[in-house]
Parts: structure tokens; C-alpha cells; sequence
């Protein structure tokens, strides 16, 4: 008998999918990025969650599961409109200080689950943290929290400088008056949010060079202004709605936009 025929016999004529997968670096690559994405997912929402749990405990709602199981879905904190054949109703506030929680929960969250699933790239997701803290909350809110505070302050002047329609009854002309007298309050809130972010992405693009030598800035993205859909509340609630439908419909949805900070830094990784 051929000795090679022995031989072919005993070679492996057949490789796993799994070996393959292994020796093929585009498909682990992709498999690292599924975990880290699905880590980052994970974290976010349990940091999110529990900094909303706290804000509503503090508020004086329960979390007593038998109490949530027995309350309607609709009555829950976080789903509770404002409804106006109600005004004594309470709501779940999201102002300054619960905004910045939430996102520090959110951050904190995608970055824990980030860096136990990924510890090759924890650097990275820290960088990413002071850009998403520093420069797309801290920054922005500070902005926008101090130009409402001056415009409180000068609210009457402001809006009898605005030009108004001579009303004669008319329910049209009413609503066009007062859209004009709110005119400043918007405008000053979407001044006040621009100028926060591109201050807030400048001064992270300074701290990054100088602490960690990148020297490669950082563009802003889309997603940089998803923290900042609460300021719709706010520019709502300087034209006089505080306790409106719309605003509280805004709020309800404010901390699914906070979660995008913290899964951006459990995704971050060098080079990203």
C-alpha cells in the first residue's frame, strides 16, 4: 500500500466553522463589536434606569413593586401626562439637576458594561465620557439653564418689545400675538443650546489634546444633540406651558434620549 494513501486518511480533510470564524479577522471583529455593542446597551439602560428610579423615589413616587403592579400603566412616573381637567396632578419633574443624574447614570453605566466587556479600548470610552459629560451635558445645560435664568429675568420687558397684531376678537390674532411674544424665549433657547455644544466639543477637543495627546479632533455627530431634546421642555416651558400635554409628553421621553451618551461610551474604542 502507498504510504500516502495512509496519510490522507489520517489528514483532517474538513475544518470546523468555527476555526474558520477564528482565522478570519473580519468575522471577529464583527463578533467584538457585537459584544461591546450589546454591552453598551445593557449597561446604559440598567444606569439609566436606576438614576430614574432614584429622581422618582426622591419625588415621592414608589417603588414598591405591588404598588407599580396595582397602578395603571399610564399613571407610572415615568408615563404620567399633565391633563389639564387635572391640575393638581403630579408629574415627574425633569429640570437641571435630574437631567444631569440621568446622564451621569447613563454614562456611568455604559461605561462599567463597556470596560468589562472591552478592556482593550477602556481609554477610549473614558475620552469618550468627559466628551459626552463635559461637552454634550455639563457644557450645553450650564448654557441653557443661565440664558433662561437672564430671560426670566427681563421676561416683561422682552415681550412687550415684540410687535403685536391689533386683536379684535379674532382667536387667530390672539394666537399669532402670543407666538410672537415667544418668539424671543425659542430663539434664545436654540442660540443658548448651539453655542453650548460647539463650546462644550471645543473646550473636550482642548482637554484631549492636552491630557491625552489626540491630536485629531473630534467632529461633532448627530447624535451629540440627542441629550438635549429636554430643551424643547424648557423652550416650551418659557412660552407660559409648563404643566401643558405637550411639555410633559417632551419630558416622558427625555431619558430614552440620555441613554444615547452612555452606549456612545461603551461602544468607543481607539481609532473609532
Amino acid at each position: 500500500m502507498n504510504i500516502n494513501s495512509v496519510n490522507l486518511i489520517n489528514r483532517p480533510q474538513k475544518y470546523s466553522m468555527t476555526n474558520a470564524q477564528n482565522s478570519n479577522p473580519k468575522f471577529s471583529g464583527a463578533q467584538n463589536r457585537e459584544k461591546r455593542n450589546k454591552a453598551a446597551v445593557i449597561g446604559t439602560i440598567i444606569g439609566t434606569g436606576t438614576a430614574l428610579a432614584m429622581i422618582a423615589k426622591r419625588q415621592g413616587f414608589s417603588l414598591n413593586p405591588l404598588t407599580i403592579k396595582k397602578t395603571p400603566i399610564k399613571d407610572w412616573a415615568i408615563f404620567k401626562i399633565a391633563n389639564r381637567k387635572e391640575p393638581d396632578r403630579k408629574l415627574l419633574e425633569l429640570e437641571e439637576k435630574e437631567i444631569l443624574a440621568l446622564a451621569g447614570g447613563s454614562v456611568i453605566g455604559g461605561f462599567t458594561a463597556g470596560a468589562i466587556a472591552d478592556r482593550e479600548n477602556i481609554k477610549a470610552k473614558g475620552r469618550e465620557a468627559l466628551n459626552q459629560i463635559l461637552g454634550n451635558v455639563l457644557i450645553p445645560v450650564g448654557f441653557v439653564g443661565g440664558t433662561s435664568k437672564l430671560y426670566k429675568r427681563y421676561e416683561q420687558q422682552i415681550k412687550s418689545a415684540m410687535p403685536q397684531f391689533t386683536e379684535t376678537g379674532k382667536k387667530h390674532l390672539e394666537h399669532a400675538n402670543k407666538f410672537i411674544r415667544n418668539l424671543p424665549a425659542v430663539g434664545l433657547t436654540a442660540a443658548a443650546l448651539y453655542l453650548g455644544i460647539k463650546t462644550g466639543n471645543k473646550v473636550t477637543n482642548y482637554i484631549n489634546e492636552k491630557l491625552f495627546g489626540q491630536k485629531k479632533e473630534r467632529e461633532l455627530k448627530t447624535s451629540d444633540f440627542a441629550p438635549h431634546v429636554d430643551d424643547l421642555s424648557l423652550a416650551v416651558t418659557l412660552m407660559g406651558s409648563k404643566n401643558s400635554p405637550v411639555t410633559s409628553c417632551i419630558t416622558r421621553i427625555v431619558p430614552l434620549f440620555l441613554a444615547i451618551p452612555g452606549y456612545q461610551v461603551g461602544k468607543a474604542k481607539e481609532n473609532a
